[in-house]
Order: C-alpha cells, then structure tokens, then sequence
C-alpha cells in the first residue's frame, strides 16, 4: 500500500500545473459548470426534438439523479470515511504542488465528485445517443474535467481512477433503468438518417460540432 501511494503522489506531482498563465486559466475554465451550459443546452434540446417532452423530463431525470447519487456518495460517505487530504491541502504535499488561482478546493478529495459526477453523464448520454463521434467527444469532456483536476492539485490520480469507475457504474446503472421504462421517439420527417438508438444524425454532428467549438474557445483561440 506505501508504494501505491508513493506512486499515486509522484503521478499527480507529474500531471500537476504547468508554466503558462494562458494554459491554467484554460484548465481553469475547463472545470467551471458554467463553460459547458452550451452543451448542456443543446443536449436538452437534442432529447426534445428527437423524443418530446416525455423523453426529456426523463432524461432530465435520470441525470440529476445520477449526479445526485455519486455527488453523495463521494462527499457524504466516502471522503468522511476516508478523510484523505487532497493534494493542496496534504501537510506533507501541498508545498510541491502549483495551484491556480489559489484554489484548493476542500480538505478531503478521495473520491473525485467532479470524475464521477462527469462520467456518470458521459456514459448516460454516450449510451443513449449511439453515435460514435458524439459517444468519443462525450468521453473527452469527462477525460479532461478529470485531468483539470490532476493539473490544478485538487485530487491525486488514484481520486479520478475510482470516481471514473464509479461514474461509469452509475451511468450505465441509470441507462438500463432508463431503456427498461421504454421512452418512445418522435419520428423523424423526410426519412432523416438516425442513430440505431432514433437520434438524428444531424442532431449528432451538431452536438459534436458545438463540443469541439467549446475545445476550440478554451485551447485555442486564447493563444492567437
């Protein structure tokens, strides 16, 4: 267990910061909730078109409770439970690692709420739309909150590790209950393509589209 710990901290201490001011004030902003209200947006508006108000209430349902579950899970029974100290605020670490900002986030990060809470989405609408470009963006926005985690110091890489698994766990938890309730979809007019799940593509590749726009803005743009 010392090695795997000691590995955990030298990984973390290797993912962590960087020497850009423009690089951490777009991780930065890569791990607000507020930079990806676009998308959140898009995706509500993607279950409407696609299956009407039936389907995205239950949507809508299905994600707040997933968030709701593995947001709980991790801050009020795992990290009272373990009570490890995240790497900014560990005695022994947190002159070593760079922060941003100043942000340190609260005492105790084992598990990561951010890794769970995402991935939990991520996997829920990545089995519910069946796209595969979609499905792979899905899982690099939750890759990168997890990484901007790792580089602002708020978590070690053994916290992303199991809020991952556990947001997978729930995700696909929740998709199963969702498929069981057997949501039926609007049909598309004109014959449009669609998903084998009923989505149309043309929803997909604006979702896509809007994802790799919101990338752009963050890592891109900011540098020119």
């Amino acid at each position: 267990m010392h090695e795997i710990l000691t590995l955990d901290r030298n990984l973390t201490l290797f993912l962590n910061g960087s020497h850009s001011l423009m690089f951490d004030g777009a991780i930065y902003m890569a791990t607000q909730t507020l930079t990806w209200i676009p998308v959140g947006l898009l995706v509500l508006y993607i279950i409407y078109r696609n299956g009407g108000a039936k389907m995205l209430w239950m949507a809508i349902l299905m994600i707040s409770m997933g968030i709701f579950l593995s947001d709980q899970l991790s801050s009020s029974i795992v990290k009272p439970l373990t009570e490890r100290f995240r790497p900014a605020n560990d005695p022994q670490l947190m002159y070593l690692v760079d922060v941003v900002n100043n942000y340190r986030g609260g005492k105790y990060g084992f598990f990561s709420a951010h890794a769970s809470n995402t991935f939990t989405v991520a996997v829920f609408l990545m089995l519910l739309f069946r796209h595969r470009l979609t499905g792979i963006l899905l899982m690099s926005w939750a890759a990168l909150n997890c990484y901007t985690r790792l580089y602002l110091g708020v978590h070690y890489v053994g916290d992303v590790l199991v809020g991952t698994l556990v947001g997978f766990v729930i995700g696909y938890g929740l998709y199963l209950f969702y498929a069981s309730r057997k949501i039926s979809y609007s049909t598309p007019p004109n014959k449009e393509k669609t998903t084998s799940s009923g989505f149309r593509i043309a929803d997909m590749n604006a979702l896509s589209a809007c994802i790799l726009l919101n990338y752009c803005v963050l890592f891109i743009f900011p540098f020119f």
